[in-house]
Parts: C-alpha cells; structure tokens; sequence
C-alpha cells in the first residue's frame, strides 16, 4: 500500500528518510554527499513522484521504492 508522503508529519517523514538511506548505504557518484544532501535528494524524488512510500502489512514494514522499480 502506498502512503502520501504528504500525510506524514513532518519530523517523521524525516526520520523515516534518514532511515532508508542509512540502510540503503546508496552510491551516490564519485564524491560522498552528507547525510543531509542525501535526504534531501529522497525528499525531492518524494516530492516530483519518483519515489513512493510503500507499506506492507504482510511484512508489518515500510519502505521507500522508485517508481520505476515498482513497473
């Protein structure tokens, strides 16, 4: 199930991100980005819609995926 990301409070969708991307231990180029450069660069793919927040109540887990890995 997908959750706007506009129904979150605010601190929480922050946590959250901050979460993902320290699990995530994404590359993001040659040069290492902050911690705060790398939120805001989730928060803006949540914002343009290219990036969704999916909860599965199967796993009881919440995630965050590119639209294009959802196909």
């Amino acid at each position: 199930m997908n959750i706007p990301w506009q129904d979150i409070d605010p601190d929480t969708l922050t946590n959250l991100i901050e979460h993902f991307v320290l699990r995530e231990g994404t590359d993001y180029g040659e040069r290492e980005l902050s911690m705060a450069d790398k939120v805001g660069r989730v928060r803006q793919q949540l914002e343009k819609g290219e990036a969704v927040i999916v909860y599965s109540e199967l796993h009881e887990t919440i995630d965050i995926k590119a639209k294009r890995q959802l196909g």
